[in-house]
């Protein structure tokens, strides 16, 4: 037996998991220090009331052989379809329910869409850049190639036309950096796939905590719907990071190598995932529905209140950030030309607070730093204060 050796191009180790070993051996030798975690991209919230009821309503049917549901539909009960569409409709945005496939989320999307795609083809990401992006691509054996986000162009990458790729990931607004296209730049990435015959891989799992008038969609970009596939989550935008739905829109009318992409897809779904369950599905039907609406925009108001607060700070202390206002993630210079991760035991150690090592995001991430918005109000204003104290001090 031999094991797939494109694992041995991974990086030693995964970036998440060094942050809970040095966060947990921290605790276990300090165990009378609160230790308060801003790096977590996990939600707290609970779900919101209407989308419980709606599951447990779901579940109850299981109970009875009337309302019994069993395998469903690979693309998703034609309901919840239906609810994502109208979805889009209320930004401006056309996507047919028949072009959207119902899934466990973006996260599986994302390192899934591989399967459909040969390894010959070239993928290029914007660097700093969410590990999976990299990490399902290195797995398939594929060639990576970066495109460059830093200070000089507010860590939102353009294309550059003597670069030849054929998949492309952007996630907007990004995860790590915060930062979020607008319009003519993603005119300018869509105009680039178009001219490369490429496929853009759009992760638009934040796009719920857009403020500004900032594209929610890539299909609101003229000739996205030739060249692009976007996939959406419902964890952060109403809590199912344990839940788990999300969802992946592609255009009929795609087409690469004489084939359609959408069949395509359809084939891989069939073959390898059997749905999500009716419990799930019914509740995340309930997310798109007026009162599921009112209620999960209370939970991201929640949060994004909590991005403006470590925001704030920043701006009191004169650090340089993106993000924290159309994004529940901050992405920070660390101070006095620190490196990342020595400015994660600075805060561990100093301010007994956690966040994300930019470095871990790739090459464009060392020496800035990521925090999120997604903690307790009251944990979020603390750990603030315990951070100005400390960068305060350091600046004396």
């Amino acid at each position: 037996m031999k094991i797939n050796r494109n694992f041995d191009n991974l990086v030693p180790n995964y970036l998440f998991a060094d942050v809970a070993k040095k966060t947990n051996a921290y605790i276990a030798a300090h165990p009378d220090k609160k230790v308060i975690k801003l790096g977590i991209g996990d939600v707290t919230l609970p779900l919101a009331p209407v989308v419980v009821e709606a599951m447990k309503k779901g579940a109850e049917d299981l109970a009875h052989k009337e309302t019994f549901k069993g395998y469903p539909d690979y693309e998703g009960y034609e309901f919840l379809r239906q609810a994502i569409s109208d979805y889009y409709k209320s930004f401006g945005v056309a996507v047919g329910a028949d072009e959207i496939f119902v899934s466990d989320g973006a996260k599986s999307d994302c390192g899934n869409i591989g399967d459909i795609f040969s390894k010959d083809n070239v993928v290029l990401v914007t660097d700093p850049v969410y590990p999976v992006y990299v990490d399902s691509n290195i797995m398939a054996g594929r060639e990576i190639v970066y495109a460059a986000s830093n200070e000089a162009n507010g860590f939102a990458a353009l294309p550059d036309e003597n670069v030849k790729a054929d998949i492309i990931y952007l996630c907007s607004p990004n995860n790590p950096t915060g930062s979020a296209y607008n319009a003519e730049q993603l005119k300018a990435w869509v105009d680039y796939a178009l001219k490369n015959d490429a496929i853009i891989l759009y992760d638009s799992a934040y796009e719920a905590f857009i403020t500004e008038d900032l594209p929610r969609s890539i299909f609101a970009i003229e000739g996205a719907r030739k060249c692009a596939i976007e996939m959406c989550s419902l964890s952060k935008t109403a809590g199912f990071t344990g839940t788990r739905c999300g969802y992946t829109v592609i255009p009929k009318e795609l087409e690469r190598d004489g084939h359609n992409i959408y069949a395509t897809w359809y084939r891989r779904q069939a073959t390898k995932f059997n749905g999500v369950s009716w419990p799930v599905q019914c509740a995340a039907a309930a997310v798109f529905s007026e009162e599921g609406q009112k209620q999960i925009k209370e939970n991201i108001s929640y949060y994004q209140e909590n991005a403006r607060i470590i925001a704030s700070a920043l701006d009191e202390l004169g650090i340089y950030y993106t993000g924290g206002k159309n994004s529940p993630y901050i992405w920070l210079k660390c101070p006095n030309n620190m490196g990342s991760w020595e400015f994660f035991d600075l805060l561990l150690n100093e301010a007994n607070v956690v966040g994300t090592p930019g470095e871990g995001f790739g090459e464009n991430g060392a020496g800035y730093f990521r925090l999120t918005s997604f903690g307790d109000r009251e944990n979020t204003i603390e750990a603030v204060e315990r951070i100005k104290k400390v960068l305060t001090n350091l600046s004396k």
